[in-house]
C-alpha cells in the first residue's frame, strides 16, 4: 500500500473520524496510529495511539478517565510538549464550542463498525494499578483514610525527590526578582507570610490541620518560637515529622498526632492553619469542618486556610484527578468558601489569590520530575511516574487559564464585643518578605 493511500485509509484517518463526531469538530492536533499512519495539523505535538488497546479503554471509558488511563499505561502517548498539546485542546474547545454531540443509534453502529474494522473491539481493558479503589460511603472515617493514603502515602522518598528541602507541598510565593530556579525560596516567603497574617509569636499555640511534611509546623515552630500542635491522616507524613522534630530538638515544642481532624479534641489555641488540606474534607462536610475550626481558635484568634478553588461553572479537579490523584476532592469557588466560614462565626479579614505562583510552583515540580525521570521510574514505576508527568502538566495549565485558582483566606474569631484584635493595616506582612 502506497503511503498516500495509508495517510487516506490508516488507522490514524479513522481515528480522527471517530474523533471528530465525538468532539464535533476536527482534532487540534496530529494524530498517529500504530500502523504508521498519520493525519491532522503539521506543526505541533503529535498525539501516538501505540495499540488498539488505547481505542478499546474510550469503547468501555469514553471521556477524560478513558484518556488518561490510555496515557497512563503508555497506549497513548505525546511525541512532543504534553503542555502545548494539552493547551490546544483547551483553546479548541473554548474556540471552535468543540463537545461532544448527541449521537444517533446510526452513528453510533458506525463508529462501532469502524472499531470492529480496527480490531480494537474486545473485553474490558484491566483498571491501571495506579488508579484509586476506594471502599465505603465518601467521607467516612476510613475511606477519607485510604483517600488520603492512596496520594500522600506514596513514599516519603517519592516525595523527598520531589520537593525542595522545606519539603513543602502547596503554592509557594514568588517574590519579585525570585527565578524559577528559587523554588525553596518561594516556599519559605509562603511559610513565613502565613506566620505573619497568623501574628505569631513565641509561645504562640498553633494548630496545624493537615499538617502535610510539616513545613509550616518546623518553620513556625523554629523561626517564631511557636508551641505547634501538628495534625495529619498519612501515616508516612506523620513518620517524617516526628523525626524531623528529634533531629532538630523541638521535642518541646512540636507534637505530632496521626488522626483525623473530627477527632481532635481541645481547643483554645491562638491560631489554625489549614493549608492545601480542605479540598479533602467533601462538599456536605465542609460547614462541619469550618464550625470545627471556630470552636478550636480562641477569641480574636486567627484560622488561614489555603485552599484551591475554580470558577463558577468552570471544572475542577476532574475525572483524572479523583481517579488518581485526590480521590473524593471537591473544589468550589472562592465566595463559596468564604461564605461557609462566615456562618461558622468567623469574620474573614483578608482574602489574597496565589494563583499565578501556582503555575510556577507547579512548574518547579515538573521540571524536576522530567529532570530525574529515570530516579523516578525506578523508584516508582513508569505508570506511576506517568500518571504524576500528566497531574503536573494538566494543573499548571488549570491555574494558567484560571480553571482552578488558590486563595489564602485568613478569618479571626471575633469576641462577643466585635474585637477581632487585628492590624489596623497589614502591610508590614509583606516588608522583606524574601529574607525572613
Amino acid at each position: 500500500m502506497s503511503t498516500a493511500r495509508t495517510a487516506r485509509t490508516g488507522a490514524a484517518h479513522r481515528l480522527a473520524a471517530l474523533a471528530q463526531e465525538a468532539l464535533g469538530g476536527p482534532l487540534p492536533v496530529r494524530l498517529r496510529a500504530w500502523d504508521g499512519s498519520e493525519t491532522g495539523p503539521a506543526e505541533g505535538p503529535v498525539v501516538v495511539v501505540r495499540s488498539r488497546h488505547a481505542l478499546r479503554r474510550l469503547l468501555w471509558q469514553p471521556g477524560e478517565l478513558g484518556l488518561a488511563q490510555a496515557y497512563v499505561t503508555g497506549e497513548l502517548d505525546v511525541d512532543g510538549d504534553l503542555a502545548d498539546g494539552l493547551r490546544r485542546m483547551w483553546a479548541a474547545a473554548r474556540e471552535r464550542r468543540l463537545h461532544p454531540p448527541r449521537l444517533s443509534l446510526a452513528d453510533r453502529a458506525r463508529a462501532a463498525g469502524t472499531a470492529v474494522r480496527l480490531g480494537a473491539v474486545g473485553p474490558r481493558p484491566a483498571t491501571p494499578a495506579s488508579q484509586a479503589r476506594l471502599r465505603g460511603g465518601p467521607h467516612t472515617r476510613s475511606r477519607d483514610r485510604a483517600a488520603i493514603s492512596h496520594h500522600y502515602d506514596l513514599s516519603n522518598d517519592f516525595y523527598r525527590l520531589l520537593l525542595d528541602e522545606t519539603m513543602a507541598y502547596s503554592c509557594g510565593v514568588w517574590t519579585d526578582g525570585s527565578t524559577d530556579a528559587d523554588a525553596a525560596g518561594a516556599q519559605r516567603a509562603k511559610l513565613e507570610l502565613i506566620c505573619r497574617k497568623l501574628g505569631l509569636t513565641a509561645g504562640s499555640r498553633l494548630l496545624d490541620i493537615g499538617c502535610g511534611w510539616g513545613s509550616l509546623t518546623l518553620y513556625a515552630a523554629e523561626q517564631h518560637k511557636a508551641e505547634v500542635t501538628a495534625v495529619t491522616l498519612a501515616r508516612e507524613q506523620a513518620a517524617y515529622v516526628r523525626e524531623q522534630v528529634r533531629e532538630r530538638g523541638l521535642e518541646g515544642r512540636v507534637e505530632v498526632v496521626c488522626q483525623d481532624y473530627r477527632d481532635i479534641t481541645g481547643g483554645g489555641y491562638d491560631a489554625v492553619s489549614t493549608v492545601e488540606m480542605g479540598e479533602h474534607v467533601g462538599d456536605a462536610e465542609y460547614p462541619a469542618f469550618t464550625a470545627a475550626l471556630h470552636r478550636m481558635v480562641r477569641p480574636e484568634g486567627r484560622v488561614l486556610v489555603q485552599q484551591m478553588s475554580r470558577r463558577p461553572g468552570a471544572p475542577g479537579g476532574g475525572a483524572f484527578i479523583e481517579a488518581y490523584i485526590a480521590p473524593d476532592m471537591h473544589m468550589r469557588p472562592l465566595g463559596e468558601t468564604v461564605q461557609l466560614l462566615e456562618d461558622a462565626g468567623l469574620e474573614v479579614r483578608h482574602v489574597e489569590s496565589l494563583r499565578e505562583h501556582y503555575v510556577r510552583t507547579v512548574g518547579a515540580w515538573e521540571r524536576t520530575l522530567e529532570e530525574r525521570w529515570d530516579e523516578f521510574v525506578a523508584l516508582v514505576g513508569e505508570e506511576t511516574a506517568r500518571v504524576w508527568r500528566l497531574y503536573l502538566v494538566g494543573g499548571a495549565l488549570a491555574f494558567e487559564q484560571r480553571r482552578m485558582g488558590v486563595d489564602q483566606i485568613l478569618s479571626v474569631r471575633p469576641t462577643d464585643e466585635g474585637a477581632g484584635g487585628m492590624p489596623a493595616t497589614p502591610g508590614e506582612w509583606y516588608e522583606r518578605l524574601d529574607r525572613p
